[in-house]
């Protein structure tokens, strides 16, 4: 193929995928966030933290499905508008004008397999460290008036009647216990300011007072202030609060291989380690499947002379349905049984290997049968012509 027509399709079908991902990217990450995070977490601040951390998740998950649809839309225009039909035409083997696809999706493999194994990881930890606050009320401005919310499991208690600012309540609440004193503490305080710090939040608090009640003796005390600090266990300036765990899809692709001899020993764990192993040495590698299979359905069914045919919608709709198939069998299947691997692996094999056989179809040219046992004849010849590469 010329290298000015190679660069023609390759530019354009990479256009497309960046059409498509962004199509396709957009409403899956604000559909997770819109389940995943209240309306408070705007208040909060979260949002951001949280977009970045699941973009590089979805976006290599659905790679493989963009550039697969990418390329049946192009195809589709390009037989549509008969210019497949001139590319036959110009002596070019099918094999020649699917190369430019090919080339992106063996591109895409590859960045697939960078934002799988390094940048998702990396990031996702941010979003597991917001949904932690958002699960834990650990961010203030994400406190509702009205609410009873505990922490450090159970030990404090908090009540906010009302709001004035995002930073300063009326008439607070605390109830906390000192296991090393022996000893159940109850505040409340007509004002309460929250001040972030690097490592947490002080609340200032102003005109309360503060009852102390002995667990052993039950003897009870009672003082007043007009100017307190205490310090609560929630988001501090610096970053989110630490979690004391990771969960296998935040370790890098060393540490991911590392942590089998150890996720082998519990069935469960066994499970999730398999099914992250499939999506981050797996999907990338659809997407050469899919660009193949987007390609012989649009060349073998399409109608190549520019006249209307519906092989481009049939390989737009059929490119979806495999690759999320795909993606619900991997989820759920091998959590179950880690040998589900191999039908899965046979599956997307089965993928590549219709795909070449239907190129190499349509690739395939006969040669011309013999008239009478003789030579056959200049005009056989030349309705035969073999394509070049």
């Amino acid at each position: 193929m010329p290298r000015l027509l190679f660069l023609y399709l390759f530019k354009r079908i990479g256009f497309g995928v960046l059409v498509v991902q962004f199509a396709l990217s957009i409403p899956v990450v604000l559909s997770y966030l819109l389940y995943q995070l209240p309306p408070a977490a705007v208040r909060g601040g979260l949002v951001i933290p949280a977009l970045i951390g699941v973009t590089p998740t979805v976006a290599y998950v659905t790679l493989p499905m963009a550039v697969g649809v990418a390329t049946a839309l192009e195809f589709g225009r390009m037989a549509s508008e008969g210019m497949i039909a001139v590319l036959y035409a110009l002596r070019l083997s099918v094999w020649a004008i699917c190369r430019p696809a090919l080339v992106l999706a063996a591109g895409i493999v590859v960045l697939g397999y960078l934002l799988a194994n390094f940048a998702a990881p990396h990031y996702s930890s941010e979003m597991q460290d917001v949904l932690n606050v958002v699960r834990n009320s650990l961010n203030h401005r994400m406190l509702d008036a009205a609410h009873f919310y505990t922490f450090d499991n159970g030990v404090k208690t908090l009540y906010i009647e009302r709001w004035e600012t995002p930073d300063l309540a009326v008439n607070l609440f605390v109830r906390q216990l000192s296991i090393e004193k022996m000893q159940e503490e109850t505040v409340t305080a007509a004002r309460a300011e929250f001040r972030r710090n690097e490592s947490g939040v002080i609340v200032a608090l102003s005109n309360g007072s503060i009852q102390t009640r002995s667990l052993t003796t039950n003897d009870v005390r009672i003082a007043s202030f007009d100017e307190y600090a205490m310090a609560l266990p929630m988001q501090g300036s610096a970053s989110l609060p630490d979690r004391g765990w990771r969960g296998v899809y935040e370790l890098s692709a060393g540490d991911f291989l590392g942590n089998y001899a150890a996720a082998k020993r519990d069935p469960r764990q066994l499970g999730e380690w398999t099914a992250e192993a499939a999506k981050r040495f797996g999907v990338p590698t659809l997407a050469i499947a899919h660009t193949l299979l987007a390609m012989a359905l649009v060349l073998t069914f399409g109608n190549i002379t520019g006249r209307r045919g519906a092989a481009g919608g049939l390989a737009t709709i059929a490119i979806p349905v495999v690759h999320i198939g795909f993606l619900v069998a991997l989820e759920s299947l091998l959590r179950l049984n880690g040998l589900f691997v191999l039908l899965l692996g046979a599956l997307a094999a089965a993928e590549v290997g219709v795909s070449v056989w239907l190129i190499a179809r349509l690739n395939f040219s006969p040669k011309p049968k013999r008239l009478f046992g003789g030579r056959a004849t200049s005009a056989a010849r030349d309705a035969y012509a073999t394509p070049l590469a």
